[in-house]
């Protein structure tokens, strides 16, 4: 969790400030490549320590993915997903409460990474509307929300990759919430009748 916040920082500022010295954006981009290091060491461990490698493989594909595709920028924002693992170990209360904190955690670490993904393939393109982080952020909102006003859109194909799988996590995440409120309320209509 602390590499992939590293990695999280280190790939941030240079976006989000992107008038800051060279050699910050140089020490950020030697960060990002050393946690990078440090999840292919780590896959390697784990991979070494299985009883059944392939099935393991097989098992931990987004990993594998995530030391494989370096170099594609965008993509490497996928190492981040293992901060989603530390909620788990946080959430001491109930499914609804676990899942609640998923949904809460996810959904800003997702409409985040997903404004940083749009900027960085966004900024300095011609044609291009969304160049600040502001922009970016209130792209990622409503697009999460699938409100979508149009007034901000991607002109860039790395740019629209991202708004796809921005858009797949924010109707992942909407549905879960309705999900969880649906439960929330058909439980306590039950708690209700048997108490009458």
């Amino acid at each position: 969790m602390a590499a992939a916040f590293t990695f999280l920082v280190a790939y941030a500022i240079p976006i989000i400030w992107p008038d800051v010295e060279p050699r910050f954006v140089i020490a950020c981009e030697v960060a990002t490549w050393i946690v990078w290091a440090f999840f292919v060491v780590d896959y390697a461990v784990r991979l070494v320590l299985a009883r059944d490698r392939l099935r393991w493989v097989r098992s931990h594909l987004l990993d594998l993915a995530v030391i494989a595709l370096p170099l594609l920028r965008p993509l490497r924002l996928l190492r981040l997903v293992t901060m989603l693992r530390f909620l788990d170990s946080r959430a001491t209360m109930k499914l609804r409460g676990r899942m609640m904190s998923y949904v809460l955690g996810g959904s800003a670490l997702l409409g985040f990474v997903g404004a940083l993904a749009v900027l960085d393939a966004e900024r300095g393109t011609p044609g291009a509307n969304i160049e600040t982080f502001g922009d970016a952020m209130w792209w990622a909102v409503t697009t999460m929300t699938t409100v979508g006003y149009g007034d901000h859109f991607p002109v860039t194909g790395s740019g629209r990759l991202a708004a796809v799988g921005l858009m797949i996590g924010g109707i992942t995440i909407l549905g879960t919430v309705t999900a969880t409120l649906a439960s929330w309320m058909v439980e306590r209509i039950r708690d209700e009748e048997q108490e009458q």
